[in-house]
C-alpha cells in the first residue's frame, strides 16, 4: 500500500504544479520533473524510485510515443526522411567529438571519454513530443524532421554502444539484446523495420477490423493497446528503445478508420497516471551527493550536451534547406536525452564501461539537459516568424487532405 500512497501524492503534486506552470506559460513537463527532484532523494527524500514507479514510467513513455505516432502524418515523415537522417548523423558526431574531448580534459581515459560521448549522442524525443503536442507543432515539417531524426539517432546510438562494448571487452553483461553481436543486431533491426512496413500496410488494419468484431467493451482501444505494447516489446528485443516501436505502432493505427476513437480513449489512459510518472521518475533519479566534488564536470557536460545537439542538429537542418528559425527549432527538439541517455548509461555501467564514481554524474547531467530542453524548444516555437508558422499550417493541412 506504500506505493499507492506515493502514487496518490505524486498525482496531487504533478497536477497542481502542472496547472501553475501552464498558467505562467512554462511547459508542464518541467514542473513534473521538478516534482520528482523535490520529493526524491535529491532534496526532501520523501519518495524513492521503486520497481512499480519505474514500470509506470515505462508504460508512460510507450503511451506518449504511441500518441505521437498517432498524430503524425506518414506522408510528411516520408517527405522529410532525408533531412532527418542528415540531422541525426551530424547530431551524433557533434556530441561524441565535443564531449569526448571535454572528458579527456577531465582526466578520463580515451575509451571512457568516447563512451561518455556515445551516452550523450542519443536523443530521447519523448519530452519534445510532449512540448510539440502542447503547441500543436507535432505535425509540421520541423516536427516530422525531429521525429525521423530521433528514430535514426536511436539506431546509430545502439550501434555505437555495441561497438564500445565489443572494443572495451565488457564482461558479465547478461543476455541483453544490446550486447549481442553487432552484425546480428543490424540484421534484427532491418527485420524489425521490414515487419513495421508490413504492419503499417496490411497487418494492423486487419487486426483492428478483427478487434471491432469482438464482443467486449472498449474492444478497439484494447486492440490498439495490444499493437502498441507488442511493437514496443519487439523494438526492445532487437536492441532499440521501446519508444521507437510504440511510435511506429501509433503510425500504423493512425492509418485505420479508428484513429480518432483511439486517440480520445488513449489520451485519458496515458495522461491520468502513466505519462506524469514518466516525467516524475526522471526527477527522482537525481542525486546531489557528490556534486561538490564534480560540479565543474557536471556543468561543462550539461552545457556541451545542450550546445552539441543544438548546433549539430541545427547545422544538419540548415544543410537540408531549412531556414535559421526552423533549424533552431529542430536543434532544440533534439537536445533532450531522457530515457535513451539513462538506458545507455545504465547499460554501460552494468557492462563495466564506466566506474560507479562517475555514473551518478552522468545521470545528473542527463536529467539537467532533459530539464533544459523544453525551454529551448518552447522559445524556438514562439520565435518562428508568423509567415513561417502560417505556411507550416497550410502545408500540414494540404498534406492531411491528400492523405
Amino acid at each position: 500500500m506504500a506505493f499507492i500512497g506515493s502514487l496518490c501524492l505524486l498525482l496531487i503534486f504533478t497536477t497542481l504544479v502542472g496547472h501553475l506552470f501552464n498558467r505562467v506559460g512554462v511547459p508542464s513537463v518541467i514542473g513534473q520533473i521538478l516534482v520528482g527532484m523535490l520529493v526524491g532523494p535529491g532534496v526532501f527524500n520523501l519518495i524513492q524510485s521503486s520497481g512499480a514507479l519505474n514500470l509506470f514510467s515505462q508504460i508512460g513513455v510507450i503511451i506518449l510515443m504511441f500518441l505521437g505516432g498517432l498524430e503524425s502524418n506518414l506522408k510528411l515523415l516520408r517527405k522529410y526522411l532525408r533531412p532527418a537522417i542528415v540531422v541525426a548523423v551530424i547530431g551524433v558526431i557533434f556530441p561524441v567529438v565535443m564531449i569526448s574531448v571535454a572528458s579527456i580534459a577531465f582526466s578520463f581515459s580515451v575509451l571512457e571519454a568516447i563512451f561518455i560521448g556515445v551516452v550523450f549522442s542519443a536523443t530521447s524525443v519523448s519530452i519534445s513530443v510532449e512540448v510539440l503536442r502542447d503547441y500543436h507543432a507535432l505535425n509540421t515539417r520541423e516536427g516530422a524532421t525531429i521525429l525521423g531524426a530521433a528514430v535514426a539517432d536511436d539506431i546509430i546510438g545502439v550501434i555505437l554502444l555495441s561497438i564500445m562494448i565489443s572494443v572495451m571487452g565488457a564482461k558479465d553483461v547478461g543476455s541483453s539484446p544490446h550486447t549481442t553481436n553487432l552484425g546480428l543486431i543490424f540484421v534484427e533491426q532491418v527485420a524489425f523495420f521490414g515487419l513495421t512496413y508490413l504492419l503499417v500496410k496490411w497487418i494492423v488494419p486487419v487486426l483492428m477490423r478483427i478487434g471491432e468484431r469482438l464482443l467486449m467493451t472498449s474492444r478497439i482501444t484494447i486492440t490498439s493497446m495490444v499493437v502498441c505494447l507488442g511493437m514496443a516489446w519487439l523494438a526492445n528485443a532487437v536492441g532499440l528503445s521501446g519508444a521507437v516501436g510504440a511510435f511506429f505502432a501509433g503510425i500504423a493505427v493512425a492509418h485505420t478508420p479508428y484513429r480518432t476513437v483511439i486517440e480520445n480513449h488513449m489520451e485519458p489512459i496515458g495522461y491520468a497516471v502513466f505519462v506524469p510518472m514518466f516525467f516524475v521518475t526522471i526527477g527522482l533519479k537525481m542525486s546531489f551527493t557528490h556534486l561538490d566534488e564534480s560540479a565543474w564536470f557536471v556543468i561543462v557536460l550539461t552545457i556541451l550536451a545542450c550546445v552539441s545537439k543544438l548546433f549539430g542538429c541545427g547545422l544538419g537542418a540548415m544543410m537540408s534547406g531549412f531556414n535559421i528559425h526552423s533549424s533552431y527549432m529542430i536543434g532544440s527538439g533534439m537536445i533532450s536525452r531522457g530515457e535513451m541517455g539513462l538506458i545507455t548509461a545504465q547499460i554501460g555501467f552494468s557492462s563495466g564501461l564506466l566506474s560507479g564514481a562517475y555514473y551518478s554524474d552522468l545521470i545528473l547531467t542527463i536529467v539537467l539537459s532533459t530539464l533544459i530542453a523544453p525551454l529551448f524548444l518552447k522559445h524556438a516555437i514562439h520565435h518562428l516568424p508568423e509567415e513561417d508558422s502560417a505556411s507550416l499550417s497550410l502545408g500540414v493541412e494540404s498534406e492531411t487532405k491528400r492523405s
